[in-house]
């Protein structure tokens, strides 16, 4: 299943739907030190604020002025090579 994009009522968050649990509640932001191999990737792009991980998907936050169009083929890239067989 590919991961599946969906808009949130934040225009600034973007759901993105992997189709197997990833764990969690987990919340990563980049002021914290983290482990976490998969949120460490998401914090590479230019943007993003928050990684949020539940059942079988992953909420990322945006800054305002950063763009989803750069940030959520890049985001639904690394999240298929984690999750996808």
């Amino acid at each position: 299943m590919p991961v599946r994009i969906e808009n949130t009522p934040n225009p600034n968050a973007l759901k993105f739907t992997v189709g197997v649990d990833v764990g969690g509640p987990k919340t990563f932001i980049p002021s914290q030190t983290t482990e976490d191999p998969l949120a460490t990737a998401l914090f590479r792009l230019e943007g993003v604020t928050s990684v949020f991980m539940t059942a079988d998907f992953v909420t990322l936050t945006k800054t305002p002025d950063a763009d989803w169009g750069a940030i959520a083929p890049a985001a639904q890239a690394i999240l298929e090579g984690e999750f996808q067989e």
